[in-house]
């Protein structure tokens, strides 16, 4: 049985990160848009990643950001995973073959299948091996707002086999301590990355709903439901 993975999104200071590490995560996303409310300055993910223990993987997030951006940022911190959760194109992936990229697919039932088969194409003819994984985000989200995706949606798609030879799946949209057990038992994604959930004011992680929503997804493995 392979464990429902955890990253920790949207962390924008030290004792965040601290504690998304104590707590077991696997991932800690930092937020490089400025328009974000959760945006981070170069100086400020310096700190957060000296504080950082081994194996705790830190991936940077860009929104629509040119290449050359994404690249300048990424290799003057040493970040070799890369979130892309904007209108970012298969070429735009490709041009980003020194990082392991996660890229950010809307949920929209209009269009869904014919998106996952855009990407599957791509991959294809583009070659992208780098592109490690897919986070499905809600149709009409930016990420970190709260709302909730259409797990339905994802479920159908999933038992349709629409899944089947695409990059790994990492649900996200709305989720918190109290619904992600239920996400993983329905969808058994490889992650789940969250951001709003797990805070306790705006812009600020709970260590303690960071450790609840943690032990949930583990719960889950622990009973057998991911496989």
């Amino acid at each position: 049985m392979n464990r429902t993975r955890v990253k920790i999104c949207g962390v924008s200071h030290v004792e965040n990160a601290a504690a998304a590490a104590r707590a077991g995560a696997d991932a800690i996303g930092m937020v490089f848009h400025p328009p974000a409310p959760r945006n981070v300055a170069p100086a400020r993910a310096a700190e957060i990643l000296a504080a950082l223990p081994p194996f705790v993987t830190p991936v940077a997030l860009f929104v629509d950001a040119d290449v050359a951006r994404i690249r300048q940022t990424a290799h003057s911190l040493g970040i070799r995973h890369v979130q892309l959760h904007g209108r970012e194109t298969p070429e735009q992936v490709a041009e980003l073959q020194e990082f392991t990229v996660l890229k950010a697919i809307r949920v929209d039932p209009t269009g869904f299948r014919e998106e996952l088969e855009r990407w599957r194409q791509a991959i294809s003819r583009l070659r992208l091996t780098h592109l490690a994984a897919f986070v499905l985000e809600t149709a009409r989200s930016g990420g970190g707002s709260g709302a909730v995706n259409d797990w339905a949606t994802v479920r159908q798609h999933r038992q349709r086999g629409d899944f089947v030879g695409l990059p790994h799946l990492i649900a996200a949209g709305g989720l918190t301590p109290e619904s992600v057990g239920q996400v993983v038992r329905d969808l058994r994604p490889w992650a789940v990355d969250v951001s709003s959930g797990v805070e306790g004011e705006p812009g600020r992680k709970s260590a303690e709903k960071i450790d609840a929503f943690i032990r949930a997804v583990a719960a889950e493995f622990e009973t057998g439901a991911v496989s």
